[in-house]
């Protein structure tokens, strides 16, 4: 299991490839299956160990992330033989490697950070075996060999029946994840916002986020662990007004496991994840919103724990991975 090392696996607080990575990887050993995790040294994992990189790079600015995501993957690719399949969820370096080996690979493709990267995919494409984390985020170009939904420990996200009087956004404090039209729509709705999370753009965040907190918004950071399940649950709603096709959404399904409806926007995988009308509502502006926050208490919060425990189980994930395994140790190699 090849992770990436922008933070530790499983991460302290943010790192959402990372806390997939880990797991499946804690998953997998608990089936019983032989995985070696490539992470940072300073990672948890019950299976074997191993890496090059003493620490995170985004927590550590001595260490040159190209430099030890180079030798990371070098690492992994150089163990080839010792394995029967190699897992990359380091998006697309790892595939300069693959035509070097005769392993099996199977790469999560965890989203496309821009266009220019297509060129890669496309060149491998049908060396690595390519996992899409929802179908609104395949690229038409490419083979996938499935479409896995990422799930979540739902035993860590205890259901709150009752919620509370609040709504919150969870995300980083950039653009992309809507922040702004949070402040917005919480203040049009006349309720207190909680916002969690890193803050990605610090530009942002003292111009448009830092200015309106203190009378109905309030920022608290990043939080993790439990703090991260009682946030989540405690809220009225999630808002979580995307302005990009996002491809999967972690918070969203975390949300639902505790019961805890969220409001979106209509783009990228949030209509794959969410039930309009029964785990929250599915919105095309701010005044969609505000007018979704008037009528949140249409949706039972019971529905949104099932809708999780259904769909979005860590169990269920797992499952969907060692089938995929399977089908790719039985194919012969591209």
């Amino acid at each position: 299991m090849l992770a990436p090392i922008s933070w530790r696996t499983p991460p302290r607080a943010y790192g959402p490839w990372e806390y997939v990575t880990s797991l499946l990887t804690e998953g997998l050993v608990r089936r019983g299956l032989d995985v070696t995790l490539f992470a940072t040294l300073d990672s948890v994992t019950a299976a074997r160990l191993d890496g090059v990189a003493p620490r995170p790079y985004s927590e550590d600015a001595a260490l040159d992330p190209k430099v030890y995501e180079l030798l990371h993957i070098a690492h992994c690719f150089e163990r080839a033989r010792d394995f029967d399949l190699i897992h990359s969820h380091v998006d697309f370096p790892a595939l300069a490697f693959s035509r070097l080996i005769e392993t099996p690979v199977v790469a999560t493709i965890h989203g496309f950070s821009s266009p220019r990267i297509h060129p890669a995919f496309e060149a491998y494409d049908g060396r690595a075996q390519y996992v899409a984390i929802s179908n609104a985020d395949r690229l038409p170009a490419l083979y996938y060999a499935a479409t896995i939904h990422h799930g979540i420990p739902l035993e860590d996200f205890p259901f709150d029946p009752r919620g509370g009087d609040g709504l919150l956004f969870y995300g980083r404090i950039h653009r992309d994840k809507g922040p702004v039209e949070a402040i917005e729509a919480a203040a049009r709705a006349r309720l207190p916002l909680v916002m969690a999370g890193i803050v990605h753009d610090a530009d942002l965040f003292a111009r448009a986020v830092e200015p309106r907190l203190g009378a109905g918004a309030r920022f608290i950071g990043p939080v993790g662990g439990r703090d991260r399940a009682r946030t989540l649950g405690r809220a009225k709603a999630l808002l979580h007004l995307i302005n990009f096709e996002e491809p999967f959404g972690l918070s969203v399904v975390e949300a639902l496991a505790c019961g805890t409806p969220v409001i979106a926007m209509r783009r990228g995988s949030m209509p794959e994840i969410i039930d309009d009308g029964i785990t929250g509502f599915l919105v095309s502006s701010v005044d969609d919103a505000v007018e979704a926050i008037g009528r949140i208490g249409e949706i039972d919060r019971r529905a949104c724990r099932a809708a999780a425990e259904r769909r979005f189980s860590a169990e269920r994930m797992v499952d969907d991975y060692v089938a995929l395994y399977a089908r790719v140790l039985a194919a012969p190699l591209a």
